[in-house]
């Protein structure tokens, strides 16, 4: 089988002066809150949250999606590009971007990846998107020109493309910042005529590639593509999407944990005794981190608990069924607790394995909480094997750490 060898394309991107490297990059904007980004904000006018979430520079009141929002955001890129902070680079080239989490260290490719791989499903989605927030990244990058949000992407083992993206982390980097949470950021430009030619040709036999995080922002990019093609008839460009490729095997995914606001009417003692009748439940002095599928920890009235799910309850033949996320939701959450809806009931809220176990006892124990629940961490294989299949994956199944950085590296669609 041959495959179309515009699966990816270098691009001229276009990031801040090495100098301005630190000033710039900022958490993606979809991890804070507005009122934590005006925070981290303060004193830094060269954040890229200045551009992402530009409604930190508006009045509170200001709804987050209103013209002004986009408006501002327009403004705060042009005032970046024209005081030369963010410079375009002169000729079309790939970048390499290496993320370092204390001894975690993982290296990908920072390239423009193909709408019409998108939009035929090579390169695979595992995640239902919300019509409002594609609104949302459609109006950003139509009032930008520009798509400043990279799409985390996986590609199967590849040794040789490995090989060849960090064969030039030897040389000085054009941009190496350590962001407040200790996560390192460091990028290189791949501009070797040679080398971009090997990097595409080894990417194009590749049958398919995986959206790991930025489903928003590739429907998104897939939209404007499929607007500007009715309007002007092509655009380059926009037939391509801003994105990060790593190697599947060093894309690290953490818990997504649940807590629940009450037992649905039941008590501790009957709820226990339900669970019990699906699970082998054993005290636990510590947190509960569990080693596998069908193993989840429970936090409930101030104690630790190890539910082992028994024998014959894993569906081992559906995909998503088998999940550990979905195990919990068909074996507790919803026969028990009467939660069906994960997208919208609000009795269900979901806690990023980043904030640890203690986050879980916080929330349990100030009774906002009734119960807890530590999750096993979706492999990165079940990912794929869910893309894979055509499904897609229940709500808050994956978090993926360490995450990129926005404003290293913008896509401008001329």
């Amino acid at each position: 089988m041959s495959f179309d060898p515009s699966l990816i394309r270098p691009f001229a991107g276009l990031r801040p002066r090495s100098a301005d490297a630190a000033a710039v990059a900022a958490p993606p904007y979809d991890v804070l809150s507005s009122d934590e980004a005006r925070q981290v904000v303060i004193d830094k006018p060269l954040s890229f949250l200045h551009v992402s979430k530009a409604e930190i520079d508006l009045p509170p009141e200001v709804d987050h999606y209103a013209p002004e929002v986009y408006a501002r955001s327009a403004e705060n890129f042009g005032r970046l590009i024209a005081a030369g902070v963010l410079c375009r680079d002169p000729l079309a080239c790939y970048y390499t971007y290496r993320l370092t989490m204390g001894e975690h260290v993982q290296t990908g490719l920072v390239a423009v990846a193909s709408v019409a791989a998108y939009d035929s499903n090579r390169i695979r989605k595992h995640e239902y998107t919300r019509p409002d927030k594609e609104d949302d990244r459609v109006r950003q990058i139509e009032a930008l020109n520009a798509q400043t949000g990279p799409v985390l992407l996986a590609h199967p083992d590849s040794a040789e493309a490995e090989r060849l993206v960090g064969q030039g982390t030897d040389r000085l980097p054009v941009a190496d910042v350590t962001a407040a949470d200790g996560i390192r950021h460091t990028l290189w430009t791949i501009d070797d005529a040679e080398t971009i030619t090997r990097i595409g040709a080894v990417f194009a036999a590749m049958p398919t590639l995986y959206i790991a995080d930025g489903h928003h922002r590739s429907a998104a990019a897939a939209r404007v593509a499929a607007a500007r093609r009715v309007r002007s008839g092509s655009s380059l460009s926009a037939e391509f999407f801003l994105a990060v490729i790593f190697p599947a095997a060093q894309m690290r995914i953490m818990d997504y944990n649940r807590v629940v606001r009450d037992l649905n009417g039941l008590s501790e003692e009957s709820f226990l005794a339900a669970v019990g009748e699906r699970y082998t439940i054993s005290p636990s002095p510590f947190p509960v981190k569990p080693e596998r599928t069908g193993v989840c920890g429970m936090y409930l009235g101030g104690r630790w608990y190890r539910l082992a799910l028994l024998p014959g309850r894993v569906p081992l033949s559906d995909p998503v069924r088998r999940l550990d996320v979905s195990l919990l939701a068909e074996q507790i959450l919803g026969p028990l607790l009467g939660i069906t809806d994960l997208r919208r009931d609000t009795r269900i809220d979901f806690v990023g394995g980043m904030r640890g176990a203690a986050e879980l006892e916080r929330r349990v124990n100030s009774g906002e909480m009734a119960v807890a629940f530590a999750m096993h961490p979706t492999p990165m294989a079940e990912l794929m094997a869910v893309a894979d299949a055509g499904l897609v994956m229940p709500p808050k199944s994956t978090w993926f750490e360490p995450k990129l950085a926005d404003g290293l590296v913008s896509h401008v669609l001329d």
